[in-house]
């Protein structure tokens, strides 16, 4: 495994800050210029060893705490998590033991590996920008213009962008993801992970969001979340609809019938509430129109909105108490149209894994994953 180094740039600055040191107080001590630091700082470049170490010494840190080491062709991670929920490293390095265990099952996948899928060459989040991509996309998978975004539209442009679906059962509360976003550098491949055990309506806006990461592999961490969030809005409730939600919802005359309109409309488009009124803003926003104030009772009749609508593996599953493995992998493979299983089929039964692998790749439980593991071998 190669590692490659970086500057831990959070410990740089804080302790820069501690000593009151300016980057060009930095760059006189260490007989550099200040654009040499400004560039170690942005990740730009890295410095020389000599420099690394009068670095150090000037900051009073260790090796350790200036210089991260890092796998060289590392796991990219994204996770759609839940709620307020915060990230952790143990999160992040969980997700990427799940990469490098998904390598073995590339071999196996079922895609041309000579021609790689189409991405956006600059992908950004500003508004005309996000209407033409998501127009152009609307007509790559068949729908019009104010039509509603199916989930067989969306799992059908994964499938031509060669990303695997793997559908697990995470639960309602127990996890800090509802869905996580894995791409191999190395190999060029993307698994995106969705947790079955969610609300209809989060749940497309997750697809639609992890189709926007599918599409944009050149950006990362927070700037790449928000490009995902933004594209899965204007996807869904693009321009015109927002349009005519904004007048629609300001017709009404008072803050009961603006939630009653809104639920309507977002009933007709089967999304979540809050992407109509998110999308109608945005449009506002765009014109330099007034926004939209859904008033303090807003997010009480969204509760009970979601309330009317199965879970996704409720709705797939019916309401089971334990998992069945035969109709799960039939169920998920045919909703879904992924290959996941069936390269799990020809993996274990080439190589011999047991029930391990699949609990660490998925994040089952044991039984779950000896289950799973009966049935597929």
């Amino acid at each position: 495994m190669r590692m490659k180094k970086r500057l831990n740039i959070k410990n740089a600055i804080k302790a820069m800050d501690a000593s009151g040191l300016s980057q060009t107080a930095v760059a006189e001590r260490l007989s550099v210029s200040k654009e040499a630091v400004s560039q170690w700082l942005k990740e730009k470049s890295f410095p020389r060893p000599n420099k690394l170490l009068q670095f150090a010494n000037l900051l009073q840190l260790s090796f350790s705490d200036l210089v991260i080491n890092e796998e060289d062709d590392a796991p990219l991670i994204a996770f759609r998590k839940k709620g307020n929920s915060k990230t952790t490293r143990i999160h992040v390095e969980k997700a990427k033991e799940k990469g490098r265990f998904l390598r073995h099952l590339v071999p196996y996948l079922p895609f041309d590996t000579l021609e790689m899928p189409p991405v956006l060459k600059s992908p950004t989040c500003d508004y005309d920008y996000l209407c033409k991509v998501t127009s152009k996309v609307r007509k790559d998978i068949n729908v019009g213009e104010v039509d509603t975004v199916d989930f067989s539209h969306l799992i059908r442009r994964f499938r031509e962008l060669q990303a695997v679906i793997v559908p697990v059962l995470w639960g309602t509360k127990k996890t800090h993801e509802n869905a996580i976003h894995i791409y191999l550098p190395d190999t060029q491949t993307t698994w995106v992970y969705l947790n079955l055990d969610t609300n209809v309506h989060d749940f497309k806006f997750w697809m639609a969001h992890e189709l926007g990461h599918c599409l944009s592999p050149s950006l990362s961490g927070n700037e790449a979340e928000d490009f995902a969030d933004e594209f899965a809005g204007a996807l869904l409730f693009p321009k015109a609809l927002a349009e005519s939600a904004y007048h629609q919802i300001l017709a009404q005359r008072n803050a009961q019938s603006k939630i009653v309109k809104v639920l309507e409309i977002a009933d007709e488009q089967v999304i979540s509430p809050y992407t109509v009124v998110n999308q109608a803003n945005k449009y506002a926003e765009s014109q330099s129109l007034a926004p939209i104030d859904m008033g303090k009772y807003f997010g009480g009749a969204v509760t009970n909105f979601n309330k009317r609508y199965h879970n996704c593996s409720a709705a797939l599953l019916g309401d089971i108490p334990e998992l069945n493995a035969h109709d799960f992998i039939a169920e998920t493979e045919q909703a879904f149209e992924t290959p996941f299983f069936e390269i799990l089929r020809k993996y274990l039964k080439e190589q011999g894994k047991g029930p391990g692998f699949l609990q660490t790749i998925t994040d089952m439980t044991l039984l779950d994953a000896r289950s799973i593991h009966s049935e597929l071998t």
